[in-house]
């Protein structure tokens, strides 16, 4: 069982930066891949970032170049730093473990 708790979510404006994170419970968290993905209102969830036990990372197109995914084991925490924030970003972002378990996300709101 893996529980998933984001923070870090906010309010700033465009060109600002956030930073999420996503801390699990579980035994096994570096043996998971992890992932963040967002949904806007009167949107489907889309992919942004995902990062796997191994350290490979992907990236959505449309924040290439301006997010990071990281994790760090020890802390069983997964970050996402979103720098050039743009209206665009603004949506609930959801961190994902196997794609299976799930958070309830954090807010993102960027301000044109």
């Amino acid at each position: 069982q893996v529980q998933l708790v984001e923070s870090g979510g906010g309010l700033v404006q465009a060109g600002g930066s956030l930073r999420l994170s996503c801390a699990a419970s579980g035994r096994f968290f570096r043996f998971n891949a992890m992932g963040w993905y967002r949904q806007a209102p009167g949107k489907q969830r889309e992919f942004v970032a995902g990062l796997t036990s191994g350290g490979n990372t992907n990236y959505a197109d449309s924040v290439k170049g301006r997010f990071t995914i990281s994790r760090d084991n020890d802390k069983k925490t997964v970050y996402l730093q979103m720098n050039s924030l743009k209206p665009e970003d603004t949506a609930v972002h959801l961190c994902s473990a196997a794609n299976f378990y799930w958070g309830q996300g954090t807010p993102v709101t960027v301000s044109s």
